[in-house]
Protein backbone atom coordinates (compact mmCIF):
# COMPACT_ATOMS: atom_id res chain seq x y z
CA UNK A 1 0.00 0.00 0.00
CA UNK A 2 1.28 3.46 -0.95
CA UNK A 3 -0.21 5.76 1.67
CA UNK A 4 -1.05 9.23 0.33
CA UNK A 5 -3.77 10.42 2.70
CA UNK A 6 -1.79 12.45 5.25
CA UNK A 7 -4.59 14.99 5.71
CA UNK A 8 -6.88 12.24 6.99
CA UNK A 9 -4.29 10.86 9.40
CA UNK A 10 -0.58 10.15 9.69
CA UNK A 11 1.29 7.05 10.73
CA UNK A 12 2.17 6.86 14.40
CA UNK A 13 5.86 7.76 14.80
CA UNK A 14 7.86 4.79 16.16
CA UNK A 15 9.28 7.05 18.86
CA UNK A 16 5.78 8.01 19.98
CA UNK A 17 4.68 4.38 20.04
CA UNK A 18 7.63 3.30 22.17
CA UNK A 19 7.05 6.16 24.60
CA UNK A 20 3.40 5.18 24.98
CA UNK A 21 3.90 1.48 25.69
CA UNK A 22 4.88 1.72 29.40
CA UNK A 23 1.81 3.87 30.09
CA UNK A 24 -0.42 1.32 28.42
CA UNK A 25 1.18 -1.79 29.94
CA UNK A 26 2.76 -0.96 33.30
CA UNK A 27 2.05 2.55 34.60
CA UNK A 28 -1.72 2.52 34.28
CA UNK A 29 -2.58 4.74 37.25
CA UNK A 30 -5.09 7.57 36.96
CA UNK A 31 -3.10 10.82 36.54
CA UNK A 32 -5.62 12.59 38.77
CA UNK A 33 -5.01 10.27 41.73
CA UNK A 34 -2.93 11.46 44.69
CA UNK A 35 -0.91 8.26 45.26
CA UNK A 36 2.60 7.66 43.90
CA UNK A 37 1.42 5.97 40.71
CA UNK A 38 -0.99 8.79 40.01
CA UNK A 39 1.70 11.38 40.60
CA UNK A 40 4.04 9.62 38.15
CA UNK A 41 1.30 9.60 35.55
CA UNK A 42 0.55 13.26 36.23
CA UNK A 43 4.22 14.14 35.79
CA UNK A 44 4.27 12.39 32.41
CA UNK A 45 1.20 14.34 31.32
CA UNK A 46 2.84 17.61 32.32
CA UNK A 47 6.01 16.80 30.36
CA UNK A 48 3.80 16.11 27.33
CA UNK A 49 1.94 19.37 27.90
CA UNK A 50 5.22 21.28 27.82
CA UNK A 51 6.32 19.50 24.65
CA UNK A 52 3.09 20.42 22.88
CA UNK A 53 3.22 23.98 24.22
CA UNK A 54 6.71 24.45 22.75
CA UNK A 55 5.11 24.59 19.28
CA UNK A 56 2.50 27.15 20.36
CA UNK A 57 2.70 30.89 21.14
CA UNK A 58 3.72 32.04 24.62
CA UNK A 59 1.18 33.47 27.03
CA UNK A 60 -1.34 30.66 27.09
CA UNK A 61 -2.09 27.18 28.40
CA UNK A 62 -2.55 23.82 26.69
CA UNK A 63 -5.70 21.96 27.71
CA UNK A 64 -5.84 18.36 26.50
CA UNK A 65 -9.06 17.17 24.83
CA UNK A 66 -10.24 14.03 23.07
CA UNK A 67 -9.36 15.62 19.74
CA UNK A 68 -9.74 18.72 17.62
CA UNK A 69 -13.49 18.29 17.19
CA UNK A 70 -14.00 18.61 20.94
CA UNK A 71 -11.56 21.52 21.09
CA UNK A 72 -13.39 23.40 18.32
CA UNK A 73 -16.81 22.70 19.82
CA UNK A 74 -15.60 23.96 23.19
CA UNK A 75 -14.06 27.11 21.71
CA UNK A 76 -17.24 27.99 19.80
CA UNK A 77 -19.81 27.00 22.41
CA UNK A 78 -17.74 28.38 25.25
CA UNK A 79 -17.77 31.93 23.88
CA UNK A 80 -20.63 34.34 23.34
CA UNK A 81 -21.69 36.97 20.81
CA UNK A 82 -21.86 36.85 17.03
CA UNK A 83 -19.62 34.54 15.02
CA UNK A 84 -17.73 35.14 11.80
CA UNK A 85 -16.27 32.15 9.97
CA UNK A 86 -15.41 31.02 6.44
CA UNK A 87 -17.30 28.94 3.88
CA UNK A 88 -14.28 26.63 3.50
CA UNK A 89 -14.01 25.65 7.17
CA UNK A 90 -14.05 22.09 8.45
CA UNK A 91 -17.44 20.60 9.32
CA UNK A 92 -16.43 20.63 13.00
CA UNK A 93 -16.59 24.42 12.79
CA UNK A 94 -19.41 24.95 10.28
CA UNK A 95 -21.77 22.45 11.89
CA UNK A 96 -21.07 23.77 15.37
CA UNK A 97 -21.62 27.34 14.21
CA UNK A 98 -24.92 26.29 12.67
CA UNK A 99 -25.92 24.58 15.92
CA UNK A 100 -25.31 27.70 18.01
CA UNK A 101 -26.95 29.87 15.33
CA UNK A 102 -30.09 27.78 15.74
CA UNK A 103 -29.75 28.48 19.45
CA UNK A 104 -29.96 32.21 18.85
CA UNK A 105 -26.41 33.42 18.14
CA UNK A 106 -25.81 35.45 15.00
CA UNK A 107 -23.43 33.93 12.50
CA UNK A 108 -21.83 35.22 9.30
CA UNK A 109 -20.12 32.81 6.90
CA UNK A 110 -17.73 34.67 4.63
CA UNK A 111 -16.95 33.58 1.06
CA UNK A 112 -13.44 32.77 -0.11
CA UNK A 113 -11.82 33.51 -3.47
CA UNK A 114 -10.72 31.06 -6.17
CA UNK A 115 -7.55 30.34 -4.21
CA UNK A 116 -9.57 29.56 -1.11
CA UNK A 117 -8.47 32.68 0.79
CA UNK A 118 -10.59 35.28 2.52
CA UNK A 119 -10.27 39.05 2.46
CA UNK A 120 -9.55 40.08 6.09
CA UNK A 121 -11.34 43.43 5.68
CA UNK A 122 -14.59 41.50 5.22
CA UNK A 123 -14.61 40.56 8.90
CA UNK A 124 -17.49 42.45 10.50
CA UNK A 125 -16.43 45.24 12.84
CA UNK A 126 -19.44 45.16 15.15
CA UNK A 127 -21.46 42.54 16.97
CA UNK A 128 -18.72 39.96 16.62
CA UNK A 129 -17.75 37.82 19.60
CA UNK A 130 -15.72 35.17 17.81
CA UNK A 131 -13.83 34.90 14.52
CA UNK A 132 -13.03 31.30 13.53
CA UNK A 133 -10.69 30.38 10.66
CA UNK A 134 -8.55 27.44 9.62
CA UNK A 135 -4.82 27.98 9.22
CA UNK A 136 -4.28 25.31 6.55
CA UNK A 137 -7.31 23.98 4.71
CA UNK A 138 -7.63 20.23 5.08
CA UNK A 139 -8.87 19.66 1.51
CA UNK A 140 -6.90 22.09 -0.66
CA UNK A 141 -3.95 23.11 1.52
CA UNK A 142 -4.59 26.85 1.24
CA UNK A 143 -3.10 28.94 4.06
CA UNK A 144 -5.33 31.71 5.40
CA UNK A 145 -4.02 35.17 6.46
CA UNK A 146 -4.61 34.33 10.12
CA UNK A 147 -2.50 37.15 11.54
CA UNK A 148 -4.53 39.73 9.59
CA UNK A 149 -7.79 38.08 10.62
CA UNK A 150 -6.66 38.10 14.25
CA UNK A 151 -5.88 41.81 14.00
CA UNK A 152 -9.37 42.47 12.64
CA UNK A 153 -10.89 40.36 15.40
CA UNK A 154 -8.97 42.26 18.05
CA UNK A 155 -10.07 45.59 16.57
CA UNK A 156 -13.68 44.41 16.81
CA UNK A 157 -13.21 43.25 20.38
CA UNK A 158 -13.66 39.63 19.32
CA UNK A 159 -11.89 36.42 20.24
CA UNK A 160 -9.84 34.77 17.46
CA UNK A 161 -10.10 30.99 17.10
CA UNK A 162 -7.64 29.25 14.79
CA UNK A 163 -8.21 25.67 13.65
CA UNK A 164 -4.53 24.75 13.31
CA UNK A 165 -5.04 21.01 12.94
CA UNK A 166 -3.43 20.79 9.49
CA UNK A 167 -0.79 23.43 10.19
CA UNK A 168 0.45 22.53 13.67
CA UNK A 169 4.04 21.33 13.41
CA UNK A 170 4.05 21.93 9.66
CA UNK A 171 3.88 25.70 9.13
CA UNK A 172 4.59 28.62 11.47
CA UNK A 173 1.70 29.45 13.80
CA UNK A 174 0.88 33.17 13.63
CA UNK A 175 0.65 35.19 16.82
CA UNK A 176 -2.48 37.12 17.69
CA UNK A 177 -4.83 34.18 18.17
CA UNK A 178 -6.74 33.65 21.41
CA UNK A 179 -7.73 30.01 20.90
CA UNK A 180 -5.92 27.36 18.85
CA UNK A 181 -7.25 23.84 18.23
CA UNK A 182 -4.80 21.03 17.41
CA UNK A 183 -4.79 17.24 17.03
CA UNK A 184 -2.13 14.59 17.67
CA UNK A 185 -2.85 12.20 14.83
CA UNK A 186 -2.08 14.77 12.14
CA UNK A 187 1.57 14.99 13.31
CA UNK A 188 2.35 11.28 13.74
CA UNK A 189 0.83 11.07 17.21
CA UNK A 190 -2.01 8.83 18.42
CA UNK A 191 -5.67 9.21 17.60
CA UNK A 192 -8.00 10.19 20.43
CA UNK A 193 -6.13 13.17 21.83
CA UNK A 194 -5.95 16.84 20.87
CA UNK A 195 -5.73 20.13 22.66
CA UNK A 196 -7.09 23.64 22.88
CA UNK A 197 -4.56 26.37 23.51
CA UNK A 198 -6.21 29.17 25.49
CA UNK A 199 -4.60 32.58 25.78
CA UNK A 200 -4.13 33.84 29.32
CA UNK A 201 -7.16 35.86 30.39
CA UNK A 202 -9.62 34.03 28.11
CA UNK A 203 -12.34 32.22 30.05
CA UNK A 204 -14.57 29.65 28.34
CA UNK A 205 -17.82 28.14 29.53
CA UNK A 206 -17.14 24.40 30.06
CA UNK A 207 -18.30 22.04 27.36
CA UNK A 208 -17.95 18.91 29.52
CA UNK A 209 -19.08 19.10 33.13
CA UNK A 210 -17.70 16.90 35.86
CA UNK A 211 -14.49 16.75 37.83
CA UNK A 212 -12.81 19.68 36.08
CA UNK A 213 -9.58 17.72 35.81
CA UNK A 214 -7.97 20.05 33.26
CA UNK A 215 -7.20 23.64 34.14
CA UNK A 216 -9.47 25.77 32.04
CA UNK A 217 -12.61 23.77 32.69
CA UNK A 218 -12.29 20.50 30.78
CA UNK A 219 -13.60 17.47 32.69
CA UNK A 220 -12.65 13.86 32.11
CA UNK A 221 -9.84 11.46 32.98
CA UNK A 222 -6.81 11.96 30.76
CA UNK A 223 -4.94 9.06 29.16
CA UNK A 224 -1.25 9.41 30.07
CA UNK A 225 -0.36 7.17 27.12
CA UNK A 226 -2.16 9.37 24.59
CA UNK A 227 -0.76 12.56 26.10
CA UNK A 228 2.78 11.14 26.11
CA UNK A 229 2.43 10.07 22.47
CA UNK A 230 1.20 13.54 21.57
CA UNK A 231 4.11 15.13 23.39
CA UNK A 232 6.74 13.01 21.67
CA UNK A 233 5.11 13.63 18.28
CA UNK A 234 5.22 17.38 18.95
CA UNK A 235 8.88 17.14 19.99
CA UNK A 236 9.69 15.28 16.77
CA UNK A 237 7.77 17.82 14.70
CA UNK A 238 9.83 20.60 16.27
CA UNK A 239 13.13 18.79 15.71
CA UNK A 240 12.28 17.72 12.15
CA UNK A 241 10.49 20.89 11.08
CA UNK A 242 12.99 22.00 8.40
CA UNK A 243 13.71 18.57 6.83
CA UNK A 244 10.03 17.61 6.86
CA UNK A 245 9.08 20.87 5.13
CA UNK A 246 11.83 20.51 2.53
CA UNK A 247 10.79 16.91 1.86
CA UNK A 248 7.14 17.91 1.37
CA UNK A 249 8.19 20.70 -1.02
CA UNK A 250 10.22 18.30 -3.16
CA UNK A 251 7.43 15.76 -3.30
CA UNK A 252 4.84 18.40 -4.19
CA UNK A 253 6.88 19.82 -7.06
CA UNK A 254 7.73 16.39 -8.48
CA UNK A 255 4.12 15.19 -8.44
CA UNK A 256 2.50 18.44 -9.61
CA UNK A 257 4.87 18.68 -12.58
CA UNK A 258 3.67 15.27 -13.76
CA UNK A 259 0.00 16.09 -13.30
CA UNK A 260 0.31 19.49 -14.98
CA UNK A 261 2.06 17.97 -17.99
CA UNK A 262 -1.02 15.81 -18.56
CA UNK A 263 -3.53 18.64 -18.26
CA UNK A 264 -4.53 18.31 -14.61
CA UNK A 265 -5.36 21.54 -12.73
CA UNK A 266 -4.40 22.52 -9.20
CA UNK A 267 -7.16 23.34 -6.71
CA UNK A 268 -6.34 26.02 -4.16
CA UNK A 269 -3.60 28.59 -3.98
CA UNK A 270 -0.30 27.85 -5.69
CA UNK A 271 1.46 30.47 -3.57
CA UNK A 272 -0.21 30.39 -0.16
CA UNK A 273 -0.36 26.70 0.62
CA UNK A 274 1.08 23.84 2.62
CA UNK A 275 2.84 21.66 0.07
CA UNK A 276 2.13 18.36 1.77
CA UNK A 277 -1.34 18.72 0.24
CA UNK A 278 -1.89 18.31 -3.49
CA UNK A 279 -5.50 18.65 -4.69
CA UNK A 280 -5.91 18.33 -8.46
CA UNK A 281 -8.70 17.78 -10.96
CA UNK A 282 -9.19 16.71 -14.56
CA UNK A 283 -12.34 17.20 -16.57
CA UNK A 284 -14.32 14.04 -17.13
CA UNK A 285 -12.56 12.04 -14.42
CA UNK A 286 -14.58 9.30 -12.71
CA UNK A 287 -13.00 9.43 -9.26
CA UNK A 288 -14.91 6.46 -7.84
CA UNK A 289 -13.75 4.29 -10.73
CA UNK A 290 -10.20 5.58 -10.34
CA UNK A 291 -10.09 4.70 -6.66
CA UNK A 292 -11.55 1.25 -7.38
CA UNK A 293 -8.88 0.58 -9.99
CA UNK A 294 -6.04 1.68 -7.69
CA UNK A 295 -6.92 0.01 -4.41
CA UNK A 296 -3.28 -0.28 -3.35
CA UNK A 297 -2.90 3.52 -3.38
CA UNK A 298 -4.50 5.37 -0.47
CA UNK A 299 -5.66 8.77 -1.70
CA UNK A 300 -8.86 10.73 -1.25
CA UNK A 301 -11.73 12.32 -3.10
CA UNK A 302 -12.07 14.89 -0.30
CA UNK A 303 -12.22 15.10 3.46
CA UNK A 304 -12.29 11.75 5.29
CA UNK A 305 -14.78 13.35 7.70
CA UNK A 306 -17.31 13.74 4.86
CA UNK A 307 -16.58 10.52 2.97
CA UNK A 308 -19.63 8.52 2.02
CA UNK A 309 -21.95 11.54 2.08
CA UNK A 310 -22.30 11.53 -1.72
CA UNK A 311 -22.20 15.33 -1.73
CA UNK A 312 -19.56 17.28 -3.64
CA UNK A 313 -16.97 18.96 -1.45
CA UNK A 314 -18.24 22.18 0.14
CA UNK A 315 -14.65 23.48 0.05
CA UNK A 316 -14.33 23.01 -3.70
CA UNK A 317 -17.72 24.58 -4.24
CA UNK A 318 -16.65 27.49 -2.03
CA UNK A 319 -13.72 28.25 -4.36
CA UNK A 320 -16.09 28.42 -7.33
CA UNK A 321 -15.95 24.93 -8.80
CA UNK A 322 -19.12 23.44 -10.20
CA UNK A 323 -20.45 20.23 -8.69
CA UNK A 324 -19.09 18.38 -11.72
CA UNK A 325 -15.61 19.89 -11.31
CA UNK A 326 -15.63 19.13 -7.60
CA UNK A 327 -16.48 15.51 -8.31
CA UNK A 328 -13.50 15.21 -10.70
CA UNK A 329 -10.96 16.24 -8.04
CA UNK A 330 -8.63 14.10 -5.94
CA UNK A 331 -6.49 14.89 -2.91
CA UNK A 332 -3.02 13.44 -2.38
CA UNK A 333 -1.31 13.96 0.97
CA UNK A 334 2.28 13.07 1.83
CA UNK A 335 5.00 13.85 4.32
CA UNK A 336 7.74 12.49 6.56
CA UNK A 337 7.50 8.80 5.73
CA UNK A 338 6.59 9.11 2.04
CA UNK A 339 9.28 7.85 -0.31
CA UNK A 340 9.71 9.93 -3.44
CA UNK A 341 9.87 6.83 -5.63
CA UNK A 342 6.53 5.64 -4.23
CA UNK A 343 4.88 9.01 -4.84
CA UNK A 344 6.16 9.17 -8.42
CA UNK A 345 4.99 5.61 -9.05
CA UNK A 346 1.55 6.40 -7.62
CA UNK A 347 1.29 9.65 -9.57
CA UNK A 348 2.17 7.95 -12.84
CA UNK A 349 -0.34 5.15 -12.20
CA UNK A 350 -3.12 7.63 -11.35
CA UNK A 351 -2.41 9.58 -14.53
CA UNK A 352 -2.31 6.41 -16.63
CA UNK A 353 -5.60 5.14 -15.18
CA UNK A 354 -7.23 8.53 -15.81
CA UNK A 355 -5.89 8.55 -19.39
CA UNK A 356 -7.36 5.09 -19.92
CA UNK A 357 -10.75 6.36 -18.82
CA UNK A 358 -10.60 9.07 -21.46
CA UNK A 359 -9.66 6.58 -24.19
CA UNK A 360 -12.46 4.24 -23.11
CA UNK A 361 -14.96 7.08 -23.23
Amino acid sequence: MIYLDYQATTALAPEAFEAMVPWLRDDFANPHSAHAGGRRAKAAVEVARAQVAALLPPGGRVVFTSGATEALNWAIKGTCGGIVTLASEHAAVLDTVEAVRCGGREALVLPVNRDGRVEPDHVAASGTGLVAAMLVNNEIGTIQPIAALAARAKAAGAVMLCDAVQGFGRVPLPHGCDLIAISAHKIHGPKGVGALWIRDGIVLTPLLHGGGQEEGGRSGTLSPALCVGFGVAALLAQDRYAPDAAHADRLFDASLDRFAARGWMLNGSAEHRYKGNLNVRRDGLDVARLMSQLRDIAFSAGSACASGSGRPSHVLRAIGLTDTQARTSIRIGFGRYTKEADLIDATDRIIAAADAQRVAA
